[in-house]
């Protein structure tokens, strides 16, 4: 059985992550800062444990791998998800703890989870590590240089930790999605639209106009990538990023 561990996985990707292992028997555990949605999460999926936790607080990310090893009796897959969108805006526009800000969520949460999980996945059964990217780590992405720049930083982790935790049997790999159906897309597009002074539905055609299959994907279509690349199937896929964004063409607007 499956041990998968799982963090900001209260709504949206993280859920659907959830769902989807639960759905195939494994045993779930997931982190997130939002005490709202962890209520809603546990009330259902009794099965799963979940647990309160911020990935930019050392201490307190640490304490939850700990917990959910002890729970689970190990760990296999380690879902390194969370992520924040970030300021929008020019460059020259943005304020410093807003840059710095995202960069901890979307990097240095991803360190963080990856420093103390690693000991866990060495003990673990297949062990894979999976961080959510985007396709924000593949292209130029004019407006988000935070998210932009933090993206791109995970392909080199990814790519790193692969190397360096591939003689240990841990494949690394990362998710890159495009734009996802949800409430976190919808906040992303009233912040550009604001940025960019343009109409919300405006901004939301030029995502679908930047996309080969002229459409965006669900959490789900991400959750299967993660099922796909945590079975036997993918034994030898690592230092990946895999794209499910339906072929993104560009993000400049």
């Amino acid at each position: 059985m499956m041990r998968v561990l799982i963090t900001a996985g209260a709504a949206g990707i993280g859920r659907a992550h959830a769902r989807a292992f639960l759905a195939q028997g494994a045993q779930v555990a997931i982190t997130d800062i939002d005490a709202a949605a962890l209520a809603v999460f546990r009330e259902d999926h009794p099965d799963a444990l979940a647990i309160e936790a911020n990935v930019t607080s050392e201490p307190a990310i640490s304490a939850a791998i700990t917990q959910a090893a002890d729970a689970m009796g190990g760990i296999d897959i380690v879902c390194a998800n969370a992520g924040t969108g970030g300021p929008a805006g020019a460059l020259e526009t943005l304020d410093a703890a807003e840059w710095r800000a995202c960069l901890d969520v979307n990097l240095t949460g991803a360190f963080l989870t990856a420093k103390h999980a690693i000991p866990h996945l060495r003990a673990g059964n297949a062990p894979l590590l999976l961080f959510t990217s985007s396709s924000a780590g593949l292209f130029g992405y004019p407006g988000r240089s935070p998210y932009n720049a933090a993206k791109w930083a995970l392909t080199g982790l990814t790519k790193t930790l692969a190397m360096e935790l591939g003689p240990d049997g841990i494949r690394v790999n990362a998710i890159a999605p495009g734009a996802v159906e949800g409430e976190r897309m919808e906040r992303v597009l009233t912040a550009e639209s604001a940025a960019h002074g343009v109409p919300v539905e405006d901004m939301r055609q030029q995502y679908v106009k930047g996309v080969s299959m002229k459409s965006w994907v669900t959490a789900e279509d991400i959750a299967n990538t993660a099922l796909f690349l945590a079975s036997p199937a993918a034994r030898f896929i690592s230092g990946q990023i895999i794209p499910v964004d339906g072929h993104t063409e560009t993000l400049a607007p």
